[in-house]
């Protein structure tokens, strides 16, 4: 969880996903279509990765933990939440808040 932690307040936006997620690739999409340079955390690239899967699923209260998005270090959620956020207007604001757009 440390880990999780400190990656994620790092950089403004961090995606934590695995490179065989759909899902994980239209919110990383998102991002880049918005013009967020996100960091993004392959776990399954990651030795520690599993390790750091089960801690993300606990604190989604889902069964898997990916994609996992943090802007400005703390926890939005998944694609659900990254989805509605964007529809409701809500999340280009969360974005310049956190620093990761200009615009």
């Amino acid at each position: 969880m440390d880990r999780v932690t400190r990656l994620a307040s790092q950089r403004a936006v961090v995606i934590f996903t695995t490179s065989s997620c759909c899902m994980c690739h239209t919110v990383t999409q998102l991002f880049r279509e918005l013009g967020v340079n996100a960091t993004v955390v392959e776990l399954d690239e990651d030795p520690r990765g599993k390790e750091m899967e089960k801690a993300l699923a606990r604190l989604l209260g889902r069964s898997t933990g990916v994609p996992a998005v943090f802007i400005g270090g703390r926890l939005v959620g998944s694609t659900d939440k990254v989805m509605s956020l964007h529809l409701s207007g809500n999340l280009v604001p969360l974005l310049r808040n956190a620093g990761a757009l200009w615009v």
